[in-house]
């Protein structure tokens, strides 16, 4: 298995290590829900080095990243980030990914670790008919991420009053300590936050000096499972839970991450072909009336039947409850009340809205 340059650290912090996607990573440090409630409150710290960086450059890369994902390239400016989707021609979910757009001709593919080989490989086929070049370039950096609401104060202690000229979804250049980084203000945990590129080298010392800044602020270590919380809350998907290959993005409700009338991609066709025909089931979130987490694979019913499953699961921090997603089938998705299967029993929960969390300020 791989190691991140952070891996040292997180043995000194004493966390609980774990096989992801082909890496020892930390899933917690002090416990989860603590974690979590750090990013809720104030902020947390994530080694997210795991993460796949697939560099597309030349003179035809931005109508090359156009024909690879769904969403529309042609509104991104320069220093902007874009969520979107790596689709097959059958329409299914190759990835979830973000672009970032250096310039019309360079752009940063962000991938999850568990597809970074895979995705490359993709990403590569099908550049044949286009002027670009396609480099993996993941072992190069380290990605740390930090999220909260006082993230931004902390970071700001390392990079000065220019930190504030990035706004959300967007990015630029630092030099910090002799290096280059590339400081995005993007995340996966439904707050405020940024996530930095940076030679793998340096992950260490920049984790070290946004410890030591965010001290006063109560900043923690995070770990997967801490980000795997935060961004159930959001109803945010994760690749092999809620999308993957034989998956629909429309039903996941991705819709407005596919932009069918803006040019041509790969599975536009089989996803326009599904929309005329109709879906055949939808996402939806729910929350446990009875005890019992929900976990992915876990049958829900109505009446007896099998109405669908259970994708991401949790018992979460900030609500106090157990919540979920799963898919029904579309004729059952508007309905009010389910029943779980949990451990063999059937458990009452409630279909609702995304996000389960909502913050004051929205």
């Amino acid at each position: 298995m791989s190691r991140t340059a952070l891996y040292p650290i997180h043995k000194q912090l004493g966390a609980k290590i774990v096989e992801f996607a082909g890496w020892e990573m930390p899933v917690q440090y002090e416990g989860i829900r603590e974690e979590h409630r750090a990013v809720r409150t104030s902020a947390g710290l994530f080694d997210v080095s795991h993460m796949g960086e697939v560099f597309v450059t030349g003179p035809e890369a931005k109508a090359f990243t156009q024909w690879m994902t769904t969403n529309d390239v042609e509104t991104v400016k320069d220093f902007q980030a874009q969520y979107t989707l790596l689709c097959n021609r059958d329409g299914g979910v190759v990835d979830d990914v973000i672009i970032y757009k250096l310039s019309d001709a360079e752009f940063l593919f962000c991938v999850n670790a568990s597809n970074t080989d895979k995705d490359y490989e993709w990403i590569k086929a099908g550049s044949g008919r286009f002027d670009v070049s396609v480099d993996d370039r993941s072992r190069e950096y380290s990605q740390i991420a930090i999220q909260g609401p006082d993230s931004g104060k902390i970071l700001g202690k390392l990079l000065g009053d220019e930190l504030s000229k990035v706004g959300r979804f967007r990015f630029r250049p630092f030099h910090w300590h002799g290096m280059e980084i590339i400081v995005a203000r993007t995340g996966y945990t439904g707050e405020d936050g940024y996530e930095i590129f940076l030679p793998w080298d340096g992950g260490p010392a920049l984790w070290e000096s946004l410890t030591d800044a965010g001290r006063d602020y109560g900043i923690k270590p995070c770990g997967l499972g801490a980000r795997d919380t935060l961004r159930i809350e959001m109803g945010y998907p994760l690749y092999g839970h809620e999308i993957d290959e034989h998956i629909n993005p429309l039903e996941a409700g991705l819709g407005r991450y596919i932009k069918l009338e803006s040019g041509d991609f790969i599975g536009r066709d089989a996803l326009r072909e599904s929309l005329e025909k109709g879906l055949t089931q939808k996402l939806v979130g729910f929350e446990m009336v009875e005890r019992g987490i929900p976990r992915q694979g876990y049958g829900i019913y109505s009446d007896g039947h099998l109405l669908g499953s259970v994708t991401s699961g949790t018992l979460s921090p900030s609500l106090d409850k157990s919540i979920g997603m799963g898919y029904l089938k579309s004729e059952a998705a508007g309905r009010g009340r389910v029943k779980i299967e949990i451990r063999g029993t059937a458990r009452e929960a409630d279909i609702v809205d995304f996000p389960f969390y909502k913050k004051a300020d929205n």
